[in-house]
């Protein structure tokens, strides 16, 4: 394709409809026998989207190879029996309501880091986050495997000249040097290794702690910590906008 960037400055490729081959990946994938893993939180009012991501997801996520979906959830008792392909599994994990939404937000990454840690990491080879409340139209496969891997927000399909969602306060550990950023990505949708998720988890837990004890609570929480860890760790990866576009637009 000529009328997209396909590759970023430092030489990490950007995947769009129709710069891959699906069938080569599919085997490369095969012969190496690994298992991938997703993550996702349903708290509160969120639970009403369980059944359309999970349908989806288990349609068209990595369809043919087997899947351990994870489901963070306040309400593990109101999940109905969801049918699942042969290949894929879901693990209900209950997790503590916070009473505030930022906090919600604020905890993931300390939830996610601890789980790798203790669990995950043992099961799985690669490991994404996607937010429960979208749901997938086509298919979202192997291409997108790779060691850290993020995804351009669809508000910013070019790299970024003024970055409209960084946190502003200067003291925050996720502000982002005066002129600096590659692009801007969204934190509902992304992964890659076991290990290097878990670094990017951990620094942002640790980034998005000492801001409290700092009374900092910056307007996209996480997403500013994953937006300045992706800057100094660039993404092995990018995936384009369309893995994750916004019906706004």
């Amino acid at each position: 394709r000529r009328d997209v960037l396909v590759l970023t400055p430092w030489l990490a490729p950007i995947v769009w409809e129709g710069t891959f081959s699906r069938d080569i990946l599919d085997a490369q994938y095969l012969q190496k026998n690994l298992l991938t893993g997703v993550v996702t939180f349903a708290v509160e009012k969120y639970g009403f989207f369980i059944e359309g991501f999970m349908s989806s997801a288990n349609k068209y996520f990595l369809a043919g190879h087997p899947v351990n979906f994870y489901l963070f959830t306040d309400s593990p008792e109101k999940i109905s029996h969801l049918q699942m392909a042969p290949e894929n599994h879901l693990f209900v994990i209950p997790v503590q309501n916070d009473p505030r939404w930022q906090d919600i937000s604020r905890s993931r990454m300390d939830i996610l880091s601890s789980y790798i840690q203790s669990q995950f990491q043992h099961e799985v080879d690669y490991l994404y986050s996607m937010d429960i409340n979208v749901q997938l139209l086509a298919h979202i496969g192997v291409e997108i495997i790779d060691a850290l891997v993020a995804t351009i927000s669809s508000w910013q399909v070019t790299p970024q000249q003024e970055d409209k969602a960084s946190e502003t306060h200067p003291e925050s550990q996720s502000a982002l040097p005066e002129g600096q950023g590659d692009f801007y990505y969204t934190a509902s949708f992304y992964g890659g290794s076991v290990a290097e998720v878990y670094k990017l988890t951990r620094a942002c837990s640790a980034g998005l702690v000492q801001d409290r004890e700092n009374g900092i609570e910056g307007p996209w929480h996480h997403e500013s910590h994953l937006n300045r860890y992706l800057l100094q760790h660039k993404p092995t990866r990018l995936l384009s906008p369309e893995y994750y576009w916004d019906t706004e637009l």
